[in-house]
């Protein structure tokens, strides 16, 4: 019985151990092509930081501007015509 447990423990390593390898593998290839391009990146993050901050400046400053009121805007909800009454009119 020991020995089948065993033989069972070392073929579920033998099964699991290709896709374990392949993942840190996989893992440490990522970070050592992280690791070269930190500088780039760097540069990278700092333009596009900024060119956020500015788009987003931009558009605070349009809608601070605008000083014509739009049409009002239908939200889609039923409202009763004016002069009819408001009784259910539900198939009874």
């Amino acid at each position: 019985m020991l020995g089948a447990g065993a033989l069972a423990v070392l073929a579920c390593a033998a099964c699991c151990i290709g896709p374990i390898l392949t993942f840190l593998g996989a893992l440490g290839a990522a970070s050592a092509i992280g690791a070269f391009w930190v500088p780039a990146l760097a540069v990278i993050t700092v333009f596009a930081l900024a060119g956020t901050a500015w788009v987003l400046h931009r558009r605070r400053r349009t809608a601070a501007c605008r000083t014509e009121q739009s049409a009002p805007v239908d939200l889609g909800f039923p409202t009763p015509a004016p002069g009819r009454a408001t009784e259910s009119r539900l198939p009874q």
